[in-house]
């Protein structure tokens, strides 16, 4: 069963994390931000993932200790439901266009945590939600998630339409690299015998 729960609690935010790797993309997101909220959903949908995020924060200040701490918990979920990572297929990477926007996605679920993202937004906020969050939020992940990741939008001008990119293709490169290999189901895919250093 590739399931978890984190609970996550500090003086700024309080968060309730659960992941099903093999689920059929539900979700049910409540992080008091909406466009977080759009985004964590697509994710749940593309990648197959059952993702559960209940989340309060401190929005009176800004939603920067949220959208990271939401970061954070959902990364350390997901590496709690891999385990030894045995069968898993390791390495993916896509495109995912969103209209006028593409961006391309490498990951190797490799329990080596690393983020290069090279993504400019046009405006500074969408909505309400500051753009400089995205990055907040998927360096958080990856980190704690323990993979490396390299995200690179490669035009688009319309910056929901970007970020809506970004998280689809993290979450169709999830799926890939998440799925067993049915070739190696019972083995780790790494030739020193175990992932994570």
């Amino acid at each position: 069963m590739r399931k978890a729960e984190v609970k996550r609690t500090t003086k700024e935010t309080d968060i309730a994390v659960a992941v099903d790797l093999d689920g059929k993309g539900q979700s049910s997101i409540a992080t008091g931000i909406g466009f977080l909220d759009h985004m964590l959903d697509l994710l749940a949908r593309h990648s197959r993932m059952d993702i559960t995020v209940k989340a309060k924060g401190d929005l009176h200040i800004d939603y920067h200790h949220t959208a990271e701490d939401v970061g954070i918990a959902l990364g350390q979920a997901v590496k709690q439901s891999l385990g030894d990572m045995k069968g898993i297929t390791r390495y993916a990477d896509v495109h995912v266009p969103m209209d006028e926007a593409l961006t391309r996605v490498a990951i190797d679920v490799s329990g080596r945590p690393f983020l290069v993202f090279k993504v400019k937004f046009m405006r500074d906020k969408i909505g309400t939600f500051d753009t400089e969050l995205v990055n907040e939020w998927f360096q958080a992940f990856t980190m704690n998630a323990g993979i490396t990741l390299h995200v690179e939008t490669l035009y688009g001008s319309n910056d929901h339409h970007i970020s809506e990119s970004c998280f689809k293709a993290l979450a169709r490169a999830l799926r890939a690299a998440l799925a067993i290999d049915p070739r190696a189901a019972n083995e780790i895919p790494s030739t020193k015998g175990s992932l994570g250093g």
